[in-house]
């Protein structure tokens, strides 16, 4: 694993853990790596400093960070870094357990639900630009949201 840290093309900086240098270059060039904040996927490296322990450090010291659990170790990757990040968790959470993913058809569910043809009920998923269009266009009630569905993210 490695950990880069980011800039978004609005200036904003986070961090992010991937398998491979190259894990990142691929991820990022289909556009699954975004900023937590602004959800750009217009992301690049930052400049940042290596993480390498001093030579000084004992090794009854590494041995403890040793016995640091995997349970912790995985929230310090997960946990929200600011407020921001921390208010985009919590809606996420709520939209995802109050909602139903209806993945790539949100379009044309949107429409359904709209027209009465389907039952009305609080929906999540994915489409283009041009069809969201289409939806705000024709009354349909849409917005976007400021992360990507939980099946899409690295």
């Amino acid at each position: 694993m490695i950990k880069f840290s980011l800039k978004c093309s609005e200036e904003h900086l986070f961090e992010s853990w991937f398998k491979t240098g190259g894990a990142y270059e691929t991820l990022r060039a289909s556009g699954m790596v975004n900023c937590p904040i602004c959800g750009s996927t217009e992301v690049a490296k930052a400049v940042m400093a290596p993480n390498v322990r001093p030579a000084r450090q004992s090794r009854n010291q590494a041995a403890g960070d040793a016995d640091v659990g995997a349970d912790q170790k995985m929230h310090a990757l997960t946990a929200p870094s600011s407020p921001a990040e921390a208010a985009l968790s919590e809606l996420k959470q709520k939209i995802q357990e109050h909602s139903e993913y209806v993945g790539s058809d949100f379009a044309r569910e949107a429409r359904a639900i709209h027209d009465g043809d389907a039952p009305e009920r609080s929906i999540y998923g994915e489409t283009d630009g041009e069809e969201a269009r289409r939806l705000i266009e024709d009354g349909v009630p849409v917005a976007p949201l400021p992360f990507m569905p939980t099946r899409k993210t690295n």
